[in-house]
């Protein structure tokens, strides 16, 4: 069944781009609880974004680590490093055996360990958040960039939640909307890579370390809300 107004590829046809990274966007923003249903509270779409206490402990908890015992001890750099990775990896292992998704936890020891064996190769514990600048500079200019060309990747991933696929585009008020909601994803990526890649090239390694904490959820979460309502405003619920 399509929803009015929504565009399908004729059968047969190639999906189109738009068709596969709308998908793709989707079922990442219906994984982290941005779905469809209008009863969800904005309360309970922010937090399964963070995933409750067990994704924000995943999330903090192997950063921290690294943060307090480089500051208290950095030398050995593998020490904490090595207490990093084995925050993640323990996390990992208990989504495995409690058979719960662990797509996160997975992501994350993958993204810690990455990041510690950059660090470990060049002697330098400010490399420890590169990656975290990379994705920052990546996913700012992506949001930024498609949200100017008319592609804003938040219109792709709600399109295709609410089943209208890339037919939000025909609509002005959803197109601005989902432009602003672009461009402020896009500045808040911009605006942490600007903060914390100053104190990476001077070295600041627990600077960078605790406001990379501070920029994170706290700022994530609230962005989160935004869009919820806003995106409520355009899908009133049916009576």
């Amino acid at each position: 069944m399509t929803s009015p107004g929504e565009e399908r590829p004729e059968s047969g046809t190639e999906p189109t781009a738009a068709d596969i990274l709308g998908a793709a966007l989707g079922n990442a923003a219906r994984r982290v609880g941005l779905g469809a249903d209008g009863d969800e509270s904005t309360q309970k779409v922010v937090w399964g974004a963070m995933g409750g206490w067990r994704g924000i402990l995943e999330s903090v908890l192997p950063s921290l680590a690294f943060v307090v015992i480089f500051t208290v001890r950095p030398e050995p750099l593998l020490l904490s490093l090595g207490v990093s990775v084995g925050l993640a990896a323990v996390f990992t292992l208990v989504r495995l055996l409690q058979k719960s998704p662990p797509s996160a936890a997975i992501g994350g020891l993958l993204a810690a360990g990455a990041a510690a064996g950059l660090a470990l190769w060049t002697g330098r514990g400010a490399d420890n958040f590169v990656p975290g600048l990379i994705t920052n500079a990546l996913y700012g200019t992506a949001m930024i960039v498609a949200a100017l060309i008319g592609w804003s990747l938040i219109g792709l991933a709600v399109g295709f939640l609410m089943g209208e696929g890339t037919a939000w585009r025909g609509d002005r008020r959803k197109r601005r909307v989902y432009f602003w909601l672009g461009i402020a994803w896009g500045a808040l990526f911009l605006i942490r890579l600007s903060v914390q890649l100053p104190l990476y090239l001077a070295d600041e390694v627990t600077l960078l370390g605790t406001l990379k904490l501070v920029m994170g959820l706290p700022l994530f979460a609230p962005m989160v809300a935004v869009t919820w309502l806003a995106v409520r405003t355009l899908y009133p619920r049916a009576e």
